[in-house]
Order: C-alpha cells, then sequence, then structure tokens
C-alpha cells in the first residue's frame, strides 16, 4: 500500500514542544466548550416550567448519544490511518481517507434513519419513561436523527483534522456548532415558543452547518481529483485493513463502556446515597480525560506520522514529549481534586448525605488522574500506529482483571473496593499496552 509518489505531502515541521502544545491546546479548549452546551439545552427547556420537557431533552440525548457512539471508531481509526499517509509523504491517500470517512459516515447515517423506530422502541424498553416523557423524547429524536449522516460525518472529518495536526480548524468547528446551537435554541425556544421541537430543531440545524463548515475547513482535499478516485478509494486492500482497524476499535470500546457500565450496576446496590456519591465522582474521570485528551490526540497525530515515515525515533520522541505534557497535567489535576474538590462536589449537588459521601472516596478522584495517565496516553500512541489489534486484546485482558478485582474487593471493602477495582483496570491496561509498545517501535522499521 506504499505508493508516496502518487501526490507527495509536504513534510511536517520539526517535532517540537511547541507543535505539541500547538495540537493540544485547542483540543482542551474544545473539550471545555462541550459541557456548555447541554446546560444551555437543559436551561432553555427548563423555561417552560414544567419538568416533561426537561427529562424529554435529557433522555433524546442520551439515546442519540448512544447510538452515535457507536460509530466513534471512524474518528480514531481515520486520525491513524491518514496521520500515516501523511508521514509516509502520500498525499493521494491522505485525501482518499476523509472521503472514506465520509462515505462511512453517510451511510451509518442512513442506516440509522432507516431504523430509527425500532432504536427508539428498543432504548425505551430498556430506559422506560413516564408517556409524557416518552412522547416528547420521540420527538426530539424523530427531529435529531435526520442529522445523523452529518454527525457521524464529523467523526470522520475531526479525525481527519487532528492526523494533520490541525486542531485549530477543530476548535473552530466545536465553537461554531455550540454558537449555532445556543442561539438557535434562545430563538425556537424563548422566542418562537418550540419547546422541545425547537431544541431538537435547533441541534439538526447546527449539526449539519457544523458538516458544512467541516468541509469547508477540508476543501483543499477536495480540489484535487484522489478524493474521487474510485481505484484507490474501493481498493480491497485498503478496505480491509481500515475495517480492521475499525473493527479492533470498536471492540476495544465496547469493552471500556461494559467495564463503566458495570461499575455503575454495582454501585447501585450499595443504595441511592453511594450511587450519586459515584455518579458526582464520575464528573472527576471526565474532567481528566477532558484535559488529556488534547495530549492524546497529539499523540495519535505525531506517532502517527512518524510511523507512516518510518521514523522510529521520531515516534519515540513523539510518545515521549506528549506522555511528558500528559504528566504536567496530571499533576495539575491531582493538586486540584485535593485541594479543591470538596468545592467541586458542592457545586455538583445539594445533599449533604451525598456531598458527605462523595468527599469520602474523594482521595480516589486524586489518585486517578496519576494512575490513570499512561493508559490514556498508550491509548493515542496505539492509535496513531494503528496498532489496534493490540489495543482490543490488552483492554479485554483489562476487563479480566477488572472483574476479578471487583469480585475480590467489593465484599470486603464497598464502594472502596470498586473504586480500586476500577483504577486497578486503569493500571493493568497501561501494563499490557506498555508490553507490547517495543513491538510497535519494532513496527516503525518495518513498515
Amino acid at each position: 500500500m506504499a505508493d508516496s509518489a502518487a501526490g507527495a505531502a509536504p513534510a511536517p515541521p520539526p517535532l517540537t514542544h511547541r507543535r505539541v502544545l500547538a495540537i493540544a491546546l485547542p483540543i482542551v479548549l474544545s473539550n471545555a466548550t462541550v459541557p456548555i452546551l447541554g446546560a444551555v439545552d437543559t436551561g432553555v427547556v427548563g423555561q417552560i416550567g414544567e419538568a416533561a420537557p426537561i427529562g424529554a431533552v435529557g433522555l433524546g440525548a442520551i439515546i442519540l448519544a448512544a447510538l452515535y457512539w457507536v460509530f466513534g471508531f471512524l474518528r480514531m481509526g481515520t486520525t491513524g490511518l491518514t496521520a500515516q499517509a501523511l508521514g509516509a509523504g502520500n498525499r493521494a491517500e491522505v485525501d482518499a481517507m476523509l472521503s472514506r470517512a465520509l462515505l462511512i459516515g453517510g451511510a451509518a447515517g442512513l442506516v440509522l434513519i432507516a431504523l430509527q423506530w425500532s432504536l427508539f422502541a428498543g432504548a425505551f424498553r430498556i430506559a422506560p419513561a413516564s408517556p409524557e416523557v416518552e412522547t416528547l423524547a420521540r420527538d426530539y429524536m424523530a427531529i435529531r436523527i435526520w442529522s445523523a449522516p452529518a454527525a457521524i460525518g464529523l467523526f470522520g472529518i475531526t479525525g481527519w483534522l487532528i492526523a494533520q495536526g490541525r486542531t485549530r480548524a477543530v476548535l473552530v468547528l466545536q465553537l461554531w456548532m455550540n454558537a449555532v446551537n445556543i442561539v438557535l435554541d434562545l430563538w425556537f425556544v424563548l422566542g418562537l415558543g418550540w419547546g422541545v421541537q425547537g431544541v431538537a430543531v435547533a441541534t439538526f440545524l447546527a449539526e449539519w452547518s457544523g458538516a458544512g463548515l467541516g468541509l469547508w475547513l477540508c476543501r483543499d482535499a477536495l480540489r484535487g481529483a484522489a478524493w474521487r478516485d474510485r481505484a484507490r478509494l474501493f481498493d480491497p486492500a485498503r478496505l480491509r485493513h481500515m475495517a480492521a482497524v475499525n473493527t479492533d476499535i470498536l471492540i476495544r470500546s465496547l469493552l471500556l463502556q461494559a467495564i463503566f457500565v458495570s461499575f455503575l450496576f454495582v454501585a447501585a446496590g450499595f443504595g441511592d446515597v453511594p450511587l450519586a456519591a459515584n455518579q458526582v465522582l464520575l464528573q472527576f474521570l471526565q474532567i481528566t480525560a477532558y484535559a488529556l485528551d488534547g495530549f492524546a490526540f497529539a499523540a495519535e497525530a505525531l506517532v502517527g506520522q512518524a510511523m507512516g515515515a518510518r521514523a522510529r525515533a521520531t515516534l519515540r520522541r513523539a510518545a515521549l514529549m506528549t506522555s511528558l505534557w500528559g504528566v504536567v497535567t496530571v499533576i495539575g489535576l491531582a493538586a486540584a481534586f485535593a485541594l479543591f474538590g470538596g468545592a467541586i462536589i458542592d457545586l455538583m449537588t445539594t445533599s449533604a448525605e451525598v456531598r458527605a459521601a462523595a468527599r469520602g472516596y474523594l482521595p480516589w478522584m486524586v489518585a486517578a488522574p496519576v494512575f490513570g495517565l499512561a493508559s490514556y496516553m498508550l491509548d493515542g500512541i496505539f492509535i496513531g500506529a494503528t496498532r489496534t489489534r493490540d489495543m482490543r486484546n490488552m483492554m479485554a485482558v483489562a476487563a479480566a482483571i477488572y472483574a476479578a478485582a471487583a469480585l475480590a474487593l467489593v465484599p470486603a471493602y464497598g464502594n472502596h473496593g470498586l473504586w480500586m477495582a476500577l483504577l486497578i483496570s486503569f493500571v493493568a491496561r497501561a501494563v499490557t499496552l506498555g508490553l507490547r509498545y517495543p513491538a510497535l517501535e519494532m513496527a516503525a522499521d518495518r513498515r
């Protein structure tokens, strides 16, 4: 699959700390805007003065997010494969990767539209709601589902931009969609009185406008002929490789999701207060993930480019430099959680019982960034190298270790044992991937 002569890409700039930060910081800022949109959606619909619309928007958004999440592999797989093509100097393949990602995103969205009624029915069997909430949620989803091709296609566009280090474009894209959504929320719901349907139409338009902006940001790729070269686009070897990479990432993601879902199910057995405390504390993990995403994404792009260029020394330097900034980040997070964790908990809940319980488990949140760093960074490194089979297999091992740890620790230590098992799964993932890292470096020499 090496045909770098077909449309050469310019050599990437030198690998420096400045370049790492230039890739990482826009992602961190982009992630920081994500909670704002959910808060605005809730706040605007809350002005209606009834509980059902708030519940309907929240439930509908969660169901659609779960459906779209299944296709999250498109972002990661596109990043790794595009970065390697860029590192190999194969501009034609870089452009073709965008087309493949858009085709997959569009096809996946059309499938969801076609299956919407059965998907929604299945979702409400799993998460039943009152008749009023279910009716409103169905109205909400019936509008939003028509932007599924745009929403899933944006995974591919985002991954393609990240692969080239164009994370400022990703930030612009996120800010644009959030701004459009917020302005239209206010107009449609508060100005025109469209209620839940107004929130759905606002998001529908924001997602399609985001897809349009994304294509404009990728316009250089669409000016050449490679993006519509059918022989290249549908080359069997490339398609098989892309399918294998994406399938491995999907299985890995499902295993990771199984760990967190089982964590919540086990916590539910401890009673309402520990369950609520765990839900509050999981937001600390979300903050950690958002902060480290920037450096993990930088690792994806830089390691992928080095792998494509067969530059083993550059690959190692990229892994070390991005991880160094990850260390700086987790030190700051751990210190912030230790100093201000109680205040953060108080912002998230007014229940005295939940506050007290969450404070009791707060030390685990201080430890979580430290114990989780290596797994986050190695994920980015392995995605960039498209060593996805290793990711899949090591996640399976980590899930098994988590299950064994939970079975051993929860009966003895209760919720503390559950948090201990979760952190053990982080370490297990890091250790097992770390053991596979030498093979990753050697693969750079063999490509």
